[in-house]
């Protein structure tokens, strides 16, 4: 059964109000449990159209949560000065095109390992009118393609541990990689706490979406591997998700 509202939303957002419009095949796909996200194409964050036509991972509720916090961060930090950001495992982009947006002096790099999300990252930039300018896309295993150092890194890696059950429409239909990692969910995350003091500028920061399972452990590897402290901060629910990382 189709929930109204995401029937709603559809015909809204894909379908402009058109009551006229063949909605049929994209009703099947809500019936068979897509996402609707998915099945529209797009979908909102921080007053961005996000696209998803290459179906990364559809940024949660938390990501924007948090990604709100960072921008208030910078702006305090920044407040109209240049300064640099990397979105490792950028997925959708959604992290540094609200970067982009909010900041017209930032420079972002997107980092992803497929070469398919980086082109919808591109399609956001011309949807939102972003600079192109000053993003530059960069198809990377983590690091790896990376020469630079940046102000502030900013990540949402996949930390869930192998074993974990998930919601049949997430598993069915979003990308195991962007969500998997390792036994513990802590695989990626060692790779990017023992790299990122390398491409951190003096005073850097690495902002680390975490399981709550295992965010401590998270936070004592990011101390244990360059960053002089580490916090833990809650997420809109009130739950510990993301590391934060200050570096010398």
């Amino acid at each position: 059964m189709i929930d109204p509202k995401e029937r709603e939303l559809l015909l809204r957002d894909k379908y402009e109000g058109d009551t006229g419009a063949d909605m049929a095949r994209d009703l099947e796909r809500l019936s068979e449990g897509e996402p609707l996200a998915y099945v529209i194409g797009w979908m909102p964050f921080l007053g961005l159209q996000i696209d998803l036509t290459s179906r990364p991972l559809i940024p949660r509720p938390e990501t924007e949560w948090w990604t709100e916090q960072l921008l208030a961060h910078l702006k305090e930090r920044f407040a109209d000065a240049s300064f640099t950001l990397l979105d490792l495992c950028a997925g959708s982009g959604a992290i540094g095109l609200a970067v982009l947006k909010a900041f017209p002096n930032a420079h972002v790099t997107f980092a992803e390992l497929k070469p398919e999300h980086l082109e919808s990252i591109g399609k956001s930039l011309i949807m939102n009118e972003l600079d192109a300018s000053r993003a530059t896309l960069v198809s990377s295993d983590l690091f790896e393609q990376i020469p630079e150092r940046f102000d502030v890194i900013a990540t949402n890696p996949p930390y869930i541990p192998e074993a974990r059950s998930l919601e049949k429409s997430v598993i069915a239909y979003e990308p195991a990689e962007a969500l998997f990692s390792g036994t513990d969910g802590l695989s990626l995350i060692r790779r990017i706490a023992s790299e990122a003091h390398e491409h951190l500028l003096p005073h850097g920061e690495l902002w680390l979406e975490a399981d709550t399972a295992n965010i401590e452990e998270a936070r004592t590897l990011l101390v244990s591997e360059g960053a002089t402290a580490a916090e833990i901060r809650t997420d809109l629910y009130g739950r510990p998700r993301i590391v934060v990382g200050y570096y010398a």
